[in-house]
């Protein structure tokens, strides 16, 4: 799939626009689009807000701030309005012939920042997977071309076949292609996990919200190298090394894709065999931003993604991050079973990655003494 948007000569011109519908993390919200912009590659010229009971049927944000916009675009020019919000096809369409330049709302802008980031094949299968699944709902004679009706037998389509129904048609089988391919490389991830299993080998995946930190969690522990930016979605394909922890043996640790409010659902779909690592792990590190003021939303953010996925009942590790940022000291935090429930640490200094490491370890003995008493029942 091609980026949405266009990098020929530099960086594309973009208004910011926000509505506060009363939402208490409005400011962090607002915050948060225009970092995804930045990572999208995008220069921001301005921002429109506007405080809203509900949306507006036709251009969202109203009729007097479209137009307040149309103008802030012509006088910046800025060739992309990025609204912090999903916006139906209609809204879409109506903003564009409106502004005469191109609209991308919340989940767009996330797909293309996806599209940029993937590396992997199965990265770059499940991205355009997710946009096609966007793009579909936008197939609603919103462009002329889309109209005009198709001569010709075969591949080119059926006597009349409007142009708007042969890209539905291929758009339907390119789908159905990604999904087949999916499936596969699902099925050998299975495989690859089931060999894990019987070889006892414990598993550990690396959760939490975008720019959390656990990229660099992940290089701490298994003195790896892959890359890491102060940028939302920095990294996306889920990278898996094995490590050997004292007191517990050989472990294999997944560094997953970050989560983020408003996480497009075609993208947890789309990333499901991603994600079925942190389903089918052993222990979930869920890593906390702990300088974050809104932190106590992303790990709710987190925790819902993950009971959508199937992994509410993985145990977890609470992983704050970053104390450095923040003046703590590393410490450990125990449940009512006395086992470690939370920790604080810095990846980038290293201060209590001793605590992580025990952490695992103790989870890892755990784990072997369960399996100890079952051979023993069997």
């Amino acid at each position: 799939m091609k980026d949405l948007f266009e990098r020929p000569g530099g960086f594309d011109a973009a208004i910011m626009v926000s509505v506060d519908f009363g939402d208490h993390d409005y400011q962090e919200s607002l915050h948060e689009l225009r970092q995804l912009s930045l990572t999208a590659g995008l220069a921001i010229r301005g921002t429109v807000e506007a405080k809203r009971a509900a949306p507006d049927a036709k251009h969202f944000i109203g009729s007097g701030k479209a137009d307040e916009l149309a103008q802030m675009m012509q006088a910046s020019d800025a060739n992309i309005a990025v609204f912090n919000h999903d916006l139906s096809p209609s809204q879409q369409r109506n903003l564009e012939r409106l502004l005469q330049a191109r609209v991308v709302d919340r989940t767009g802008l996330i797909l293309d920042i996806f599209s940029q980031r993937a590396q992997s094949h199965e990265g770059k299968l499940q991205v355009e997977l997710a946009q096609l699944e966007h793009l579909s709902t936008r197939l609603v004679r919103g462009w002329t071309h889309l109209e005009r009706q198709k001569g010709g037998i075969g591949v080119r389509g059926g006597p009349g076949e409007t142009q708007l129904e042969l890209d539905r048609r291929m758009l339907r089988v390119r789908v159905k292609q990604l999904r087949e391919k999916l499936l596969k490389l699902k099925a050998q991830r299975g495989m690859q996990r089931r060999a894990r299993k019987r070889s006892n080998v414990m598993t550990v995946s690396l959760v939490g919200y975008t720019n959390a930190g656990k990229s660099t969690v992940f290089n701490r522990l298994t003195k790896a190298d892959i890359y890491v930016a102060d940028q939302l979605f920095a990294t996306l394909d889920t990278t898996t090394h094995k490590i050997y922890i004292a007191d517990c043996g050989s472990v294999v640790l997944s560094d997953t894709v970050g989560f983020i409010k408003h996480l497009p659902h075609a993208l947890v779909e789309a990333f499901g065999a991603t994600l079925e690592e942190a389903v089918q792990a052993d222990l979930l590190l869920h890593i906390v931003d702990t300088a974050s003021t809104n932190r106590d939303e992303q790990i709710a953010q987190v925790n819902k993604v993950l009971a959508e996925i199937g992994a509410a009942n993985v145990p977890q590790i609470l992983v704050h991050n970053q104390i450095d940022r923040v003046g703590l000291m590393p410490a450990i935090s125990r449940d009512e079973y006395g086992r470690i429930s939370s920790l604080h640490v810095s990846a980038k200094t290293g201060e209590g990655m001793d605590l992580l490491r025990m952490a695992i370890a103790e989870h890892g003995q755990y784990l072997q003494k369960l399996s100890t008493e079952e051979s023993a029942y069997a």
